[in-house]
């Protein structure tokens, strides 16, 4: 019998293989050499009993369950199930589920587990954690290599670095600008203590003179206000005198530019004494030691308005205020200055200059408004020939825009009433006044309807 069995071992290598793992497992597969003889068996030489017979089932049916459970995750779709004798019970195909839901599906794909979600739902891409879990402050480790003692107290803080020339320039350009237009040194002074001025900041009075100097007296107004609110909170009185000294070693070069600089240093510095900015032996420190003519020019103008204060001029308001800073009444007062001067003299450009000098173009229905009671009140046709003449001019110009100019005569349509009382001919003048204005393309057809014509009437029954 043992020969039999090696020759057939020879002959069929491949079998005897599977055979030889099925024994070593504990597992006896269909290739093995089964011989069977009431109560003895014998596999491969060796002799079982048949009280080893029931465990050798036992393994079968173990080895088959394994290859069903290694065969689901293939074929999912199978409905496959075991027998209690260990037979492979085949049921009805199940629907096979989309590529997509198997991505998004977060259970085993083994088919090992309870179907239970990975790490209990704190696992996969982009999760942070179990829903509603807080996190405790991460202990530090002193065991640990990277460990450093000297870190435990150190105290970070944002630094930002100092500007330097150009960046300082690209800056607070800008910020002076928009000074200009709002007027809220405020705001200028928190967006400087935003930034790390370091060595440049003696340079900010020297950056805001300089454009000042091309700019309207308004704006060089504002700039004196600045200079006096900055400096404390911003700016020590050193970085003051710095700047200034700074501006009068310019002088020169912003003489080209600007040919009335000396002049507007001088009254700059004469400001800033006044608002006690400056200390007011500054300008006794430069005495005899001045060579540039310009520089002379601004400290003798700084001088003398300081004399002059003390015989009761304000200092303070040198340069004038600008735009609707001023009262309403100084601008009624300075319109009709503007008026007088113009009739008198005939200077058209004149009047414009000054009309834009007072830097409100927003009440220029204002000036329209007293030049036209202004010809109603005067005598004859020069006044009436000149004003109609200026309107002309400011209208064609665009310094007086069409929606002033409507507001000035429709003011005065309202009042003519109790213009009227004052002077009797109101009506008929204004008649003309508006007539002429359309020739002339001052006004439309619209604002020429409008205007009141019932006393022409009232007035030819009269005479």
């Amino acid at each position: 019998m043992a020969a039999d069995c090696a020759a057939w071992l020879i002959a069929n290598p491949v079998e005897a293989e599977d055979l030889r793992e099925s024994f070593v497992s504990g597992e006896e597969d269909n290739g093995g050499h089964l011989l069977s003889n009431k109560n003895i068996h014998e596999i491969n030489g060796n002799w079982l009993s048949s009280s080893s017979n029931g465990i050798h089932e036992a393994r079968l049916k173990a080895k088959a369950k394994r290859r069903l459970r290694k065969n689901s995750s293939r074929d999912s779709g199978r409905g496959d199930s075991l027998s209690d004798n260990g037979d492979v019970a085949r049921g009805t195909l199940a629907a096979p589920t989309s590529p997509k839901s198997k991505l998004l599906d977060r259970r085993s794909r083994l088919g090992k587990g309870r179907g239970l979600p990975k790490k209990g739902g704190a696992g996969g891409k982009g999760v942070w954690g179990r829903s509603g879990e807080v996190y405790e402050p991460e202990q530090v480790d002193e065991k640990d290599p990277n460990y450093d003692e000297a870190q435990e107290n150190c105290v970070y803080e944002t630094v930002v670095p100092p500007l330097d020339e150009r960046d300082f320039e690209k800056t607070v350009t800008p910020i002076v600008q928009e000074y200009f237009e709002h007027g809220d040194t405020n705001e200028v002074a928190e967006l400087l203590a935003e930034l790390n001025l370091g060595p440049m900041r003696s340079e900010v009075p020297t950056l805001a003179v300089s454009m000042a100097l091309e700019a309207k007296a308004s704006q060089r107004e504002l700039t004196s206000r600045l200079l006096a609110d900055l400096c404390g909170p911003i700016l020590s009185y050193r970085d003051m005198e710095n700047s200034f000294d700074k501006l009068l070693r310019e002088l020169p070069d912003l003489v080209l530019d600007t040919p009335g600089a000396s002049q507007f240093v001088g009254q700059f510095i004469a400001r800033a004494v006044s608002d006690r900015i400056l200390s007011k032996s500054y300008i006794e420190s430069y005495k005899g030691r001045v060579d540039c003519k310009h520089t002379r020019a601004a400290l003798d103008r700084a001088a003398v308005l300081l004399k002059m204060s003390l015989g009761g001029l304000r200092i303070d308001n040198h340069w004038g205020t600008g735009g609707g800073q001023r009262p309403v009444t100084q601008l009624v007062k300075e319109m009709n200055l503007l008026l007088k001067e113009y009739i008198l003299s005939g200077d058209t450009k004149e009047a414009e200059r000054c009309l834009r000098e007072l830097e409100v173009p927003h009440f220029h229905h204002e000036f329209v408004y007293e030049a036209i009671v202004m010809v109603l009140e005067s005598k004859g046709m020069k006044t009436f020939n000149m004003v109609l003449q200026l309107l002309k001019s400011l209208s064609a110009s665009s310094i007086i825009t069409v929606d002033q100019m409507r507001r000035g005569y429709e003011r005065v349509y309202m009042d003519i009433a109790e213009i009227n009382i004052d002077v009797p001919r109101a009506y008929f003048i204004l008649e003309q006044i508006v007539d002429k204005s359309f020739s002339m393309d001052i006004i439309g057809v619209t604002i020429r309807d409008l205007c009141p014509c019932r006393c022409f009437f009232y007035y030819r029954a009269h005479i």
